[in-house]
């Protein structure tokens, strides 16, 4: 029944909606994203150096950033292309790009709408993403709770128990680390980091994801390079499978590009969460801002994660792989591993199980705030209603914050096939609110001139 659920879910419908809204701002907006690459480059990562709220002990534009990226690189990275690979063949690596290339103006959009309509609660902390949006803007509160409730629940399964899942079992059997004790250490770092609150999440983001990210991008270019004469050959096999002429004699070519298409943009979408009104969040503390900056922040982002991290992982994969029989046999994390200790021997097993833990572990810190932000609002929401007075109690101070680690602590130990499939129908779930804001509130989306 969960299954069928999830399937009905993340049906094409979905796909269609996350397609369509990329596709509109992409021609309501001049194709910015290609217009103006070097202005936008220039604006983000091209403008690090001078970040001036570094100085004043604000959260900085990059440090958001840093924050935003913290969420989307994750096991997507990693296990989402080899699974993409696996069941889409290599032409779903085609249609993972054209999602980052329209997903990066509903990155915009999103966070754009996020920053204009954000406020500060009583102490003073920013309030911001889809639900608030969808109250002020859309005039829809109730949609905005519907969003939060969402929002927290894919905290507690797919930004924590799945996450933490993943570290255990890496420190088990990379490290012959006990899940128990994996999970005692694991659920302490994340007390440390989000007692913090934001600035304290940010700071770390701001240390890891560089850093962790520009050594899996070292290893991966030394394994892509190592076999630079396959390059050309890998370009080819992706274009041609993205579109196999559906041949006359045989129906299969044509169900293996529907196969490529679904799978490439509905792991593209995983990995980079343009729609589900994440990045909206995730930017929320950026200090000394504007909307059309941040949101060209988020463009960045998506570009990142997808284009430039997912390509590489997919590239080592299709390298080492090719007329190899033996890789037939493996899947997601193991076929990446098994890809990379092809040429690195066991460096490559522990390249790969040293990302998949500081990526999953950037992943729970990142989405203890966003649920934290939505629990907060739905929270005040419920207050202002008079209703519901235990879940505001619930919902507010510390409650969440050790349901959070709870949830932390189980996903060590628990086994999460349901837990995935609930999670991916929350997650799923999470973006239709998202979408409709981004639909009726989008006279209000500008870029740059």
């Amino acid at each position: 029944m969960i299954h069928y659920i999830h399937e009905l879910v993340w049906g094409p419908w979905l796909l269609v909606l996350f397609l369509g809204i990329g596709i509109f701002y992409t021609i309501k907006t001049g194709f910015f994203q290609f217009r103006k690459l070097t202005y936008w480059w220039k604006q983000t990562i091209g403008s690090i150096t001078d970040d001036e709220d570094e100085e004043n002990g604000d959260v900085t534009k990059f440090q958001t950033a840093c924050t935003a990226l913290a969420a989307t690189i994750g096991t997507g990275n990693i296990v989402g292309v080899a699974t993409a690979l696996t069941a889409g063949g290599p032409g779903a690596i085609f249609w993972m790009w054209v999602s980052a290339a329209i997903g990066m103006m509903t990155g915009y959009a999103e966070t754009m709408l996020g920053i204009r309509y954000r406020y500060r609660d009583q102490k003073g902390a920013w309030i911001c993403g889809p639900m608030v949006y969808l109250e002020r803007g859309l005039k829809l509160p109730v949609l905005g709770m519907v969003y939060s409730f969402l929002c927290i629940m894919v905290s507690l399964g797919m930004g924590s128990m799945v996450q933490s899942n993943s570290i255990a079992e890496t420190m088990k059997y990379s490290f012959q680390v006990p899940t128990a004790l994996a999970g005692i250490l694991l659920t302490g770092l994340v007390l440390l980091v989000v007692l913090g609150g934001i600035s304290r999440i940010a700071f770390v983001s701001e240390r890891m994801i560089p850093l962790a990210s520009g050594i899996y991008m070292l290893f991966s270019m030394v394994v892509i390079m190592s076999c630079y004469d396959k390059i050309p050959y890998i370009f080819h096999i992706i274009f041609q499978d993205a579109f196999r002429p559906v041949s006359v004699f045989s129906g299969a070519a044509g169900f293996g590009i529907s196969k490529s298409l679904q799978y490439g943009i509905s792991r593209g979408v995983f990995s980079n969460e343009a729609g589900l009104g994440s990045m909206a969040v995730l930017h929320g503390a950026a200090e000394n801002t504007t909307p059309e900056k941040q949101g060209m922040w988020a463009m960045f982002e998506v570009f990142f994660d997808t284009v430039i991290i997912c390509t590489m992982t997919a590239f080592v994969i299709l390298c080492m792989t090719e007329g190899d029989a033996a890789a037939s046999g493996y899947d997601g994390a193991a076929l990446t591993a098994y890809s990379f200790s092809r040429r690195l021997g066991g460096l490559g097993e522990y390249v790969v199980s040293g990302s998949m833990l500081v990526f999953a572990f950037a992943t729970i810190i990142a989405w203890y705030y966003l649920g934290k932000q939505a629990a907060g609002y739905l929270a005040e929401s419920l207050k202002k209603r008079n209703c519901l007075y235990l879940l505001q109690r619930i919902l507010r101070g510390k409650i969440y914050t050790l349901l959070y680690l709870c949830a932390v602590f189980v996903g060590c130990l628990a086994k999460l096939e349901t837990v995935w499939e609930f999670s991916d129908i929350w997650n799923g779930l999470m973006a239709v609110p998202n979408i409709i804001a981004l639909i009726f509130l989008m006279k209000e989306v500008r870029v740059p001139q």
